[in-house]
């Protein structure tokens, strides 16, 4: 498994996951879209603790930068 992601990339990932949180526990979401961004908040702080993102492998993204 080799890194893709980048820390600009991870950043904004881990702030997604907090607006997602802050707003679930503020009850501003609820029922089906409180599942939903669930899931996505639980994905993106997988994939930015991880550093590295499934879903970029097949298109060959990378947002990580390349080592001199």
């Amino acid at each position: 498994m080799k890194l893709n992601m980048g820390t600009a990339d991870r950043v904004i990932r881990l702030i997604v996951v907090a607006v997602i949180a802050a707003l679930y526990f503020n009850g501003q979401i609820t029922g089906t879209a409180a599942i939903i961004l669930g899931i996505i908040a639980v994905a993106f702080l997988v994939t930015s603790l991880i550093g590295w993102c499934p879903s970029y492998v097949p298109f060959g993204i990378s947002t990580r930068r390349k080592s001199a």
